[in-house]
């Protein structure tokens, strides 16, 4: 039986990874503050929320930016060992207004059919894609988010109630929701007391993390906490263990190994390879002008050329589609031709 599986690149035991988290809840709980506890954190402040803190940050200006930001984060030798996004509902604004100036839109809703915030979906699951490679060379990202409170009705009972979500397109929360391995609810602990007969709850003045679903609120983690832990970064530090990588190795002296090719053109053999893979996903033209945005290669939209693309670039593609190919690998080719219209992954 070991024979048979002898090509299998199979892992065992409890892996130390970076962290993937998001803090939410509302205005003024001390969020932003618990996030600068983590470890060497970098703040992309998208909203000047971090001013009060002796932190360093960068407040992007426009989407093109923020892309830039993780790809010299990726590739270049640095000691942050978080990156803080300050916040998700910011980071999703900017992001709507570039979607908008690339499509010639005065607002997201000119799209037909709501279709606008479909792109805006498709957009944010390629920038959590693009802080997966920061994962890889070993940083912990984190999230800020503010709350909102949503009516919520079960299908199975009557009636309805408010529970508090993520301040972000109903879109978007899931994408980053199911992303993360730890969602924490920040507010303070409402209390109930008996009044006349009567249950009723106050507003409390401790701070707590809230670390599991509930009617009241989403929230979820992988690291077995309580249900209630003691707001600050103590309660939760253990989850962010240092995770040294070979790209975290890595310096000018001795660099990675496909960089020594990154500054020449791609390949006709890669070409090919990206070719042949786009031809048998069925990609459209779109997924071009996309593939290219996420690149941060500066062409214009419609008239993109994998021509274009240096060695490394080319290489990045070539993975994702490989990594497409492989999630369809029993897949009918009406199943390869409906994952063409998905954005890249």
């Amino acid at each position: 039986m070991s024979g048979t599986l002898s090509k299998l690149a199979i892992q065992r035991g409890v892996q130390a990874v970076p962290v993937r988290a998001v803090f939410y809840g509302p205005s003024g709980v001390g969020k932003t503050t618990l996030a600068s506890e983590t470890p060497k954190p970098l703040f992309l402040d998208f909203e000047g929320g971090s001013h009060h803190l002796a932190v360093d940050r960068i407040e992007p200006k426009s989407w093109d930016e923020v892309l830039g930001i993780i790809r010299t984060l990726r590739d270049e030798p640095h000691d942050y060992q978080t990156l803080v996004i300050d916040t998700a509902d910011w980071a999703e604004k900017l992001l709507t207004v570039d979607i908008c100036r690339r499509h010639n839109k005065e607002s997201i809703e000119e799209f037909p059919y709501g279709k606008g915030w479909t792109v805006v979906a498709e957009s944010f699951a390629t920038f959590l894609n693009a802080l997966e490679t920061l994962r890889d060379r070993g940083m912990h990202v984190v999230f800020v988010a503010h709350s909102q409170i949503r009516k919520f009705e079960q299908p199975d009972q009557t009636g309805s109630f408010d529970r508090y979500e993520l301040k972000l397109s109903k879109q978007s929360a899931p994408l980053l929701k199911e992303w993360s391995d730890m969602l924490l609810f920040c507010a303070y602990e409402t209390k109930v007391i008996e009044l006349d007969g009567k249950k009723k709850g106050i507003g409390g003045r401790e701070r707590l993390l809230f670390t599991s679903h509930t009617a009241a609120w989403d929230a979820k983690n992988r690291n077995g906490f309580a249900e209630k832990l003691p707001f600050g970064f103590a309660s939760i530090a253990g989850a962010f263990k240092q995770v040294p990588t070979s790209a975290q190795a890595a310096s000018p002296a001795n660099p990675p190994p496909h960089s020594a090719r990154s500054t020449g053109p791609a390949t006709n053999e890669q070409i090919e390879k990206i070719a042949q893979y786009w031809k048998t996903l069925k990609k459209t033209p779109e997924d071009i002008t996309k593939t290219f945005a996420w690149l941060g290669v500066d062409a214009i939209p419609g008239a993109e050329s994998w021509t274009q693309l240096n060695a490394d670039q080319a290489d990045r593609v070539i993975a994702l589609l490989q990594k497409r190919m492989n999630d369809l690998g029993t897949a009918t080719s009406a199943q390869i031709e409906a994952a063409g219209k998905e954005v890249l992954s």
